[in-house]
């Protein structure tokens, strides 16, 4: 059967050859009007009914053409049709450029510009690409206030990001967990310095450094398969056609901080006389100096004591067991650089070379006053008070945190966190008669250094005054305040100082064919077939050690301190800090030979390797004038080797653990779209996707804890988590640069992933482990997902006057999701679960208004809560609360080359906010406060004759 496959194969492709030699190409690029790229723009023969789609640099490529003078014409919403006329010779591939103009005429003098420029390329990509999708432009991105792009990738319908230090860094897809999507950087997979998981810090890239986001919600055969919610595609900016250049700087103010904010930016690219040379530089840099207002908390609602006799649990009405302020003082540097070229060798040959390297400092002091309550042990009776069944009174271990670094020209006696991207792909198109070829290989590393973290610690024991009267904000004080105040009762607890690296680096290389084959006598018609390898390695390698300082500095009195109280605190003036020891003291220390602390590192230290290989096989073809469909089958294999420790007492290194497993999965998918007029398409899409185990949960590792009677162990057999996927979507475009659309989609998942806590029942795990916790990572049974769609966006044209520059931009997404197989600590089923990290409701909106001087946007982005993690018991699960973040732009062209911006982010000092259980139930609230910047852009093109 084989046999005859590779037969039939052979066969279609000696025919495209023998053909080719009787009819020629034409390969060529579509730009606008300033030399920009145009993605995915329609380029068609119309007598011949014969045509392409551009690809996301512009350029497309038409096979087979009779020999003789043809007409190719572009179509684009919002800008006028081109038409250019070339000449066919037999055995040759001819070359053209287009150009494409925004058009006036239709919209009655409502002209195509600034965000509008952006949102029309964005939009004739979504209308003209085979599967749903949605694409956000470079011309959009700076429109928005986004700095980083995930800021700029949240705008669009169905997609939250996770928020960290107040920017947004993880990205959840149609209400699913970061770790379940994809992010690609021109189309290879993107590397997470993250040591938990496979989450992207979209927060390390600047939005500035890329010309397009294109966000796959329903992947076709011949795209990674592992994006179970959507895969994120970056792509970044290439050589222009002329020569460019177009710098921008900037500066502002974090109002939390009061400092300054300053920006940076240029791009420079041309091409060579002989336009078969192509070369583009950029880099970014933005220096930050912030912060944040933070109170975390833990609930209880069992309270212990000493009788006399023994200890003593007793139900209470949930109270604050744990409370922590925490001030952070950040400076966050953010530098990208990029190099791309590209030689065209003939017109059927050309290589390119991306490149880029992003490099992120994040220096922090953290300074935390943390209370906890006692063991029941250490609380007799008369040292409590329980009011109405809540504990308002009781003893608390008390703790001042200083988290600082080393005094050097790097660490600035801060904690200096080092995450690194780069990213270097060379690659090829090649057009052989009638059939296409494009290659790739790529390597990329992403890293996370953390070197000379230090912590000092004095602690003390006192009874406080529990107040959860607002239990989004409860506050401990102490019940006499001189137990506070006097710094000589907090004692000497600890010095510490850690080393944290974590790296991941990925090898991929693909190869793809594409040859014309209309299977239904409609016109244009491929198959298309090709694999791809994906080799990458992660590890960590932390280390971590204690020294003994307390003669020399035996309590807070004896060394330098510094008053954190401010009376400005985001979360309450009430929120007291009090004194810490410096920063500056911290880092002069000499921690030289400290004692190694193996329990602070030895569960954290992976080596883990992941080969993937991938083959694929699909048909693009058109069955009538009106309806196409993609139809095909992916298949991946995935071998692991996972090496982790095992552990006793979480301190005695036993063994070094090594296990594999692997693991084939094949994944159909079809894609149906109908055409059902120039301005409305259909959509029907059913495809199969996975999402594969995070490192962590995959590592070996065996921590068997006698003095907590608990048991931490990896699952290196866990499954991938795969889901079944139906996608319906309807599309009506306005010839005013506009959309409205609906869809709903659904989601059959199975194996997903969640942490289990059950107790042993027998000494499986050594001699007198009976009775002992036991966490584990497992395989849920299944899940579902179902969700509706709504957008629109669209050019008030039909307003009178000025009111016909405004615009609106708005869309909502719904989801609802249930999960089956996740017990409790009883070993009992849960059936009151959503599927973790699935927001119900998402809503975008902005109101903007444009015309050729002036422009100005306020943006709104919304998500409701969901749960975040999952507890032994209701009570104790944990959920991210809803946010809602308003943002403003203005922006103002002085002349076509020059213009000036005002942005002002978080109007709404949105927390990030967690909370336990229930909504009023407050685990974190963290502040960022709101931040303005300002500045000014060039951008000069000159486009060669």
């Amino acid at each position: 059967m084989m046999k005859k496959q590779y037969a039939l194969l052979l066969t279609i492709i000696c025919f495209s050859f023998w053909g080719y030699a009787q009819n020629g190409n034409i390969q060529g690029k579509v730009i606008d009007e300033n030399g920009l790229s145009v993605p995915f723009s329609n380029v068609i023969i119309e007598a011949l009914s014969k045509g392409n789609l551009s690809d996301e640099d512009g350029k497309f490529t038409i096979v087979d053409v009779p020999v003789g003078k043809h007409a190719v014409k572009v179509t684009y919403i919002g800008y006028t049709t081109a038409e250019t006329n070339v000449d066919v010779v037999a055995g040759q591939t001819a070359e053209i450029i287009i150009v494409i103009r925004p058009t006036s005429v239709a919209l009655e003098d409502v002209l195509i510009t600034g965000y509008n420029s952006g949102q029309a390329k964005a939009l004739n990509a979504q209308k003209n690409k085979a599967n749903i999708t949605n694409i956000v432009s470079t011309d959009q991105i700076g429109k928005f206030p986004d700095s980083n792009i995930g800021d700029a990738v949240k705008r669009i319908p169905g997609i939250t990001m996770q928020v960290d230090q107040g920017e947004a860094r993880n990205i959840i897809v149609r209400g699913l967990a970061p770790q379940l999507n994809s992010v690609t950087l021109n189309g290879s997979r993107i590397p997470s310095a993250e040591g938990d998981n496979r989450n992207v810090q979209m927060d390390l890239i600047p939005a500035d450094m890329i010309q397009l986001i294109e966000v796959s919600k329903a992947v076709t055969p011949d795209m990674d398969a592992d994006a179970l919610g959507g895969s994120v595609n970056l792509v970044t900016r290439t050589s222009p056609e002329g020569f460019r250049l177009s710098a921008t700087a900037g500066s502002g103010v974090n109002f939390i901080s009061g400092k300054r904010i300053l920006n940076g930016s240029f791009l420079l690219g041309d091409r060579s006389k002989n336009d078969k040379f192509g070369w583009m530089l950029s880099a970014s840099i933005n220096d930050n100096d912030f912060g944040s207002d933070d109170v975390e908390a833990e609930w209880s609602n069992e309270f212990e004591y000493y009788n006399g006799t023994d200890v003593e649990a007793v139900d209470v009405d949930p109270y604050t067991s744990v409370l922590e302020q925490r001030d952070y003082i950040v400076q966050r540097i953010r530098r990208s650089f990029s190099a791309n070229f590209d030689y065209d060798f003939d017109a059927n040959n050309s290589i390119y070379l991306k490149t880029i390297y992003n490099w992120r400092d994040d220096r922090e002091n953290r300074y935390v006053l943390e209370h906890g309550i006692l063991d029941g042990e250490d609380i007799e009776i008369g040292d409590f008070d329980i009011v109405n069944n809540v504990p308002t009174r009781f003893p608390v271990e008390v703790k001042r945190e200083t988290k600082g670094g080393i005094d050097n020209n790097r660490n600035k006696n801060t904690r200096l966190e080092d995450q690194r991207m780069q990213n270097y792909s060379l690659g090829g198109d090649h057009l052989v008669g009638k059939l296409k070829v494009d290659w790739m290989a790529s390597y990329a590393k992403a890293s996370e250094e953390r070197l000379n973290e230090r912590y000092a610690v004095f602690q003390s024991e006192y009874i406080i005054n529990n107040d959860d009267s607002d239990s989004r904000y409860p506050i401990f004080t102490a019940a006499n305040p001189a137990d506070a105040d006097d710094l000589s009762n907090f004692e000497y607890d600890e010095i510490t100082e850690e080393n944290q690296y974590t790296e991941e680096q990925d090898f991929n290389t693909f190869l793809n064919f594409e040859l014309p084959v209309d299977l239904f006598g409609q016109g244009d018609g491929t198959i298309k077939f090709g694999g791809r390898g994906r080799f990458k390695n992660k590890s960590r390698d932390n280390s971590f050690f204690e020294n003994d300082l307390e003669a020399m500095y035996p309590t807070l009195a004896d060394v330098p301190t510094q008053n954190l109280t401010d009376p400005d605190y985001l979360a309450g003036s009430k929120y007291k800090a009090g004194y810490f020891a410096s920063n500056e003291w911290l880092g002069s220390l000499n921690l030289n030979g400290g004692d190694p602390v193996p329990d602070e590192y030895l569960r954290e230290n992976f080596d883990v390797r992941e080969d993937v290989y991938a083959a694929y096989i699909m048909a693009h073809q058109k069955l009538s004038n009106k309806l196409s469909v993609i139809l095909g089958v992916r298949v991946e294999n995935t071998n692991l080797t996972a090496t982790g420790n095992e552990i006793e007492d979480e301190d005695t290194f036993i063994s070094e653990v090594t296990r594999k497993n692997s693991y084939t999965n094949v994944l159909p998918g079809v894609h149906f779209k109908y055409d059902a007029s120039e301005s409305t398409v259909l959509r029907f899409a059913w495809t199969n996707t996975l999402a594969r185990p995070n490192y962590v949960d995959i590592v070996p590792t065996v921590d068997i804890v006698h003095g907590d009677s608990e048991i931490f162990i990896g699952n290196p057999d866990l499954d991938p988590t795969t889901s079944m996927n139906f996608d319906i979507m309807a599309e009506h475009y306005f010839k005013s640069v506009g959309i409205i659309s609906a869809g709903v989609f659904y989601k059959d998942i199975h194996d997903f992933i969640y942490t289990s806590q059950y107790e042993t029942e027998d000494d499986n795990f050594g001699n007198g482990t009976t009775g002992y916790d036991v966490y584990q990572p497992l395989n849920g049974d299944k899940a579902s997902v179902f969700g509706v769609e709504f957008s629109i966006q669209r050019q008030l044209d039909f307003l009178p006057g000025f009111a016909k520059n405004f615009s609106v931009y708005a869309n909502y997404t719904h989801v609802s999701s249930d999960a089956e197989g996740i017990k409790n600590e009883d070993g009992d089923e849960r059936s009151d679960l959503d599927l973790p990290n699935t927001s119900p409701n998402l809503v975008n909106g902005s109101l903007g208004y444009s015309d050729k001087k002036f422009s100005a946007r306020l943006s709104a982005n919304f998500s409701d809560a969901y749960i975040d993690e999952i507890g032994g018991n209701a009570f104790e699960d944990r959920y991210y609360d809803q946010q809602f973040f308003l943002d403003f732009n203005v922006g103002f062209n002085i002349n076509k080359n020059l213009s000036v911006y005002a942005d002002l982010n978080n109007i709404t000092n949105q927390p990030l906010r967690y909370f336990q259980g229930q909504k009023d139930r407050t685990m974190q609230a963290e502040f960022y406060g709101r931040r303005f910047t300002f500045g000014i852009k060039y951008d000069l093109f000159k486009r060669k004759k």
